[in-house]
């Protein structure tokens, strides 16, 4: 919990710059849970500057939600770009396992670009780890609940060496030797689009201060589940949308004492 609180005090003081090359369902959540955690986001999706803005960037977030050719290779120019200059790269394979469009990309991603995170649901994470899938759309299925998420997490990990970030009931984490557990989160999270995506330039924005990937991962998972927690308690008597705006509220004003009152996790191998 001490290293989720620094690492959110790193991102409050430095205010990295994000760059986010995302989907245009949930763009504008994006760059508010960006701003709402301390970093700066920016959005810049056309070749003709995605390498040039990912190259000065604290990190860079790849979201392949609304997929097309355009925005593809801008993704893959910018994150040859981010490779060159030691610039962290988060990637949220969305829907990865649903179409052949997003397992081609997903795949010409990883062959491509280092990643630092791989942050996705189960079904996702367990199709790019070669493991029975099936992904709902852009949701997880619920046939793929009883799959080993440390195992595949950590196999993932070591195939690709990087930190593996599965967002879940229980979400896990793991640089393929170390493994955390968050237990953070409320089931209205599921019922707002975006949250997912939001979860992802979270880890970016930790990742832009913060030199431990690992770290970074946990402490961008955690914010969201503790954020959840916060606006469900806020809002019970409300609805989704005063839910959603919540959640933007609660990580703006979360601090070192919000983590150490709120945090719900454990580092369970080393």
């Amino acid at each position: 919990m001490e290293d989720v609180a620094k690492a959110l005090e790193n991102v409050r003081a430095q205010c990295p710059l994000i760059h986010n090359i995302t989907n245009y369902v949930t763009v504008n959540d994006v760059a508010n849970i960006v701003l709402a955690v301390g970093a700066s986001p920016i959005m810049a999706d056309d070749i003709a500057e995605a390498g040039d803005i990912a190259s000065i960037a604290g990190a860079l977030v790849l979201n392949i939600g609304t997929l097309n050719a355009r925005t593809v290779e801008s993704m893959v120019e910018a994150g040859k770009r981010a490779n060159q200059a030691g610039v962290p790269v988060v990637l949220d394979p969305v829907g990865a396992g649903a179409s052949a469009l997003r397992n081609e990309t997903t795949a010409r991603l990883i062959k491509e670009v280092k990643l630092t995170v791989l942050r996705g649901n189960l079904s996702e994470i367990s199709f790019i780890a070669g493991e029975q899938s099936n992904t709902k759309g852009v949701d997880a299925g619920e046939a793929d609940a009883d799959n080993d998420a440390v195992a595949i997490a950590k196999k993932v990990a070591k195939q690709l060496g990087c930190v593996v970030g599965i967002t879940g009931q229980v979400d896990v984490v793991s640089d393929g030797t170390r493994v955390a557990k968050i237990e953070n989160g409320v089931k209205l999270l599921g019922k707002v689009t975006g949250t997912g995506c939001m979860t992802s330039a979270l880890v970016g924005s930790y990742c832009g201060a913060n030199r431990d990937a690992f770290t970074a991962t946990v402490a961008g998972i955690a914010t969201m589940g503790m954020a959840g927690e916060i606006s469900y308690k806020a809002q019970a008597d409300r609805g989704t949308g005063s839910f959603h705006i919540g959640i933007i509220d609660a990580v703006s004003r979360m601090d070192g004492e919000t983590v150490k009152a709120w945090a719900k996790l454990h580092e369970v191998e080393r």
